[in-house]
């Protein structure tokens, strides 16, 4: 396991460079939003949506992880008689669908994936190496991955849910403009 995440318990050092999410998380994002102007909080809202949008990409794919791996569990006891490969389209499709519709039409186009610094922890978990590694992985090293991916995919959902916080106070701070101004702000958004 250590091949391709490292230590689990350690979290890859802070970088100087502040990350979006946390300018965003932080109380300051909203402690002023009464007295901001319309284009500033439509600026907020933008960001945080933005950031969400990412989160929920990572998270994406990080279902699309767990599902490989506990695929390959299943075929290692011998529930799945394909090869990986052979399953793959309908391991990936499967994240898909709802019951029996397709859900394609609900998702948004894939956002820019920030560059990877290969210090966050999020960037060792999307590195393919673990992928390429399967065959001379444990049943216990993949095991101790799934359980890490999910992990982090809770880890980024307490943030996804944290971000809608920030994007209702401010869509619920603009439509109040909207309404005590009783027409004299136009929608922009």
């Amino acid at each position: 396991m250590q091949r391709w995440l490292g230590h689990a318990g350690s979290l890859p050092p802070v970088s100087e460079h502040r990350r979006r999410i946390d300018t965003v998380l932080e109380p300051d994002y909203l402690a002023d939003i009464s007295g901001a102007d319309l284009d500033e909080l439509r600026r907020r809202r933008e960001s945080a949506e933005d950031v969400e949008a990412q989160i929920s990409y990572y998270r994406r794919l990080l279902h699309g992880r767990v599902d490989l791996l506990n695929f390959e569990l299943r075929r290692r006891s011998g529930q799945e008689e394909r090869s990986l490969i052979e399953a793959l389209p309908e391991i990936l499709a499967s994240g898909m669908t709802f019951g029996n519709e397709p859900n394609l039409r609900h998702l948004d186009p894939m956002p820019p994936i920030p560059a990877t610094t290969g210090r966050r922890l999020i960037d060792r978990i999307m590195d393919d190496g673990i992928l390429t590694q399967l065959p001379e992985l444990t049943d216990d090293e993949l095991t101790e991955a799934i359980d890490r991916v999910q992990e982090v995919e809770a880890e980024l959902s307490a943030q996804r849910r944290q971000l809608h916080v920030v994007i209702d106070a401010l869509q619920d701070e603009i439509i109040a403009r909207y309404r005590s101004q009783q027409g004299e702000a136009q929608p922009a958004g």
